[in-house]
């Protein structure tokens, strides 16, 4: 049994040098801790404590917004509980802590909440276009009603852990104030030439059409696997040729290859054409691609030219490339370079 050194009465404790009543064994934590809260609440305990440390050195804390439109969870109770010992440890040591909170109404997350609410009232599955059926400012009215449809169960979860949050003069990221105060603190960092231009990789969002937060891609991230095809297109105007000319083309879209009528080429960029033969069929069989593509096949090549877009329907030579040697598949390629 771990010895506990008795308190003295001068310094709070009883006749039995305890300072804390032991807890009594016939009710349970639930009520214990609810009645505590109660005398906390009818004695303004935090709004004592903030009267206390008026003019003291202050310990500037705005808390992480959370976005009312989504329930709290046992997580947010882990998070608060550490934020509230700094807190309280300030608080302790003499600062005046304002315990600021605040209200994200920004964010991906609010705008998914009203999707799946559009389309369950509505029965409209949430493509960009329907969206903008209902009304850029009916669904920014949605959203904006949303982010506040669990505000009392934030607010009873922070009462009911113990958590000190000042909600009567929240920040709310929608209000003008919020947005200019963060353009404030923007063109102040660029005046001090703190901010630079860069490039940062993303997540991207295909349906949504935006790039994503860590946040967000946290919130159901997942590999899958997309529909793909390579097609071999024959040139018009090559069936009299004595070899057959072909384009090789890969897309992730197959199902428009039935209605497609032409094929896209960029004047900007060089095709190569190559010649290629498998070893069972020894026969050459020319098509054009691009050299990552056939180092990448199970088969043997030889280039032929590199061609422009203008000049692969004449045939004509542009710049030149010659193996020095047969490339097996997935082998780095060994070139002599001459003009043609």
């Amino acid at each position: 049994m771990t010895a506990v050194r008795p308190v003295p009465a001068a310094a709070g404790g009883d006749e039995k040098g305890r300072r804390f009543r032991l807890l009594p064994t016939d009710r349970s934590p639930d009520e214990l801790e609810k009645e505590m809260l109660s005398r906390w609440k009818e004695e303004k305990l935090f709004q004592q404590t903030l009267a206390q440390g008026e003019g003291k050195p202050e310990f500037v804390f705005f808390e992480g917004p959370p976005t009312a439109n989504g329930r709290p969870g046992i997580h947010h109770v882990f998070s608060r509980t550490v934020k509230d010992l700094f807190c309280r440890y300030r608080a302790m040591s003499g600062n005046h802590v304002a315990r600021k909170a605040g209200w994200d109404t920004h964010g991906l997350p609010v705008e998914i909440e009203v999707e799946k609410r559009i389309e369950t009232d509505f029965g409209i599955r949430t493509a960009k276009q329907q969206i903008e059926k209902i009304g850029v400012e009916r669904f920014n009215e949605m959203c904006r009603e949303s982010v506040w449809r669990y505000r009392t169960d934030w607010e009873e979860l922070s009462e009911r852990i113990g958590y000190w949050l000042d909600y009567s003069d929240p920040y709310v990221t929608y209000s003008n104030n919020y947005i200019e105060s963060v353009w404030w603190a923007l063109a102040t960092m660029f005046r001090r030439g703190r901010l630079y231009r860069g490039h940062k990789v993303l997540p991207y969002c295909a349906r949504c059409g935006t790039t994503l937060s860590s946040h967000e891609v946290a919130q159901g991230y997942k590999d899958v696997k997309d529909p793909s095809a390579f097609v071999a297109l024959d040139l018009v105007g090559e069936k009299g040729a004595k070899t057959r000319r072909r384009i090789l083309v890969w897309t992730t879209t197959p199902w428009t290859l039935v209605s497609n009528v032409a094929l896209a080429v960029n004047p900007g960029l060089e095709y190569l054409e190559l010649r290629l033969w498998h070893q069972r069929r020894p026969r050459d069989r020319p098509v054009l691609l691009t050299l990552r593509q056939a180092q990448n096949r199970d088969l043997h090549l030889r280039i032929l030219f590199k061609r422009q877009p203008d000049r692969l329907a004449q045939g004509q030579p542009h710049r030149g490339l010659v193996l020095s040697t047969q490339v097996p598949p997935k082998t780095q390629c060994s070139y002599q370079e001459h003009h043609g």
